[in-house]
């Protein structure tokens, strides 16, 4: 089980510095989708399965998606749509792919020895009341404030992105065509 945690973290710590070093977006949000998975494998090594599936539920789900929308905004012209299929080359998805196959086989390893490995892990799981009664309670102030940043960022993106729209009369409309 040590040797999991050791290539987890690994691929954790790379995948999060291809996120620094990308210049392309959508590169750096593949890596860090990458990073999520590898920090929910070590929660999952570590004892915490719930925290793993909250990993993977809300960060490489739910902000994932959130950052798409957000790109999705601000690529409002028509030369964005060549750029994307630019992105969406073989080239972009070898490097998160290979990755990922590292963590889906580390998975299996776990997965397939059972309750025989787990000798290593804490005998007390983590449940979902323990991590409800600590967000909400003595954590609350950051878990409203975290809401709060995500709203302000969404609602600076789209006002940064939106376009003014261009309005004609609808008498001058008739004299143009």
């Amino acid at each position: 089980m040590e040797i999991t945690f050791y290539i987890s973290g690994a691929v954790a710590i790379l995948s999060t510095i291809m996120v620094i070093t990308r210049f392309n977006i959508i590169h750096a949000l593949l890596y860090l989708v990458v990073s999520f998975l590898a920090l929910a494998t070590v929660f999952f090594i570590m004892g915490a399965p719930f925290a793993a599936a909250l990993e993977i539920i809300i960060y490489a789900g739910a902000i994932v998606v959130l950052i798409i929308f957000v790109i999705m905004m601000l690529n409002l012209k028509g030369e964005a749509i060549e750029q994307e299929r630019k992105w969406l080359t073989p080239q972009v998805w070898i490097g998160p792919a290979i990755l990922s196959f590292i963590l889906l086989g580390e998975l299996i390893y776990i997965i397939g020895i059972g309750n025989s490995g787990a000798a290593g892990l804490p005998s007390q799981l983590v449940d979902s009341k323990a991590v409800g009664k600590s967000l909400y309670g003595q954590y609350i102030l950051g878990v409203e404030l975290s809401g709060m940043l995500l709203m302000a960022g969404i609602v600076g993106a789209y006002h940064l992105g939106r376009q003014k729209k261009k309005v004609i009369h609808r008498f001058l409309e008739q004299i143009e065509e």
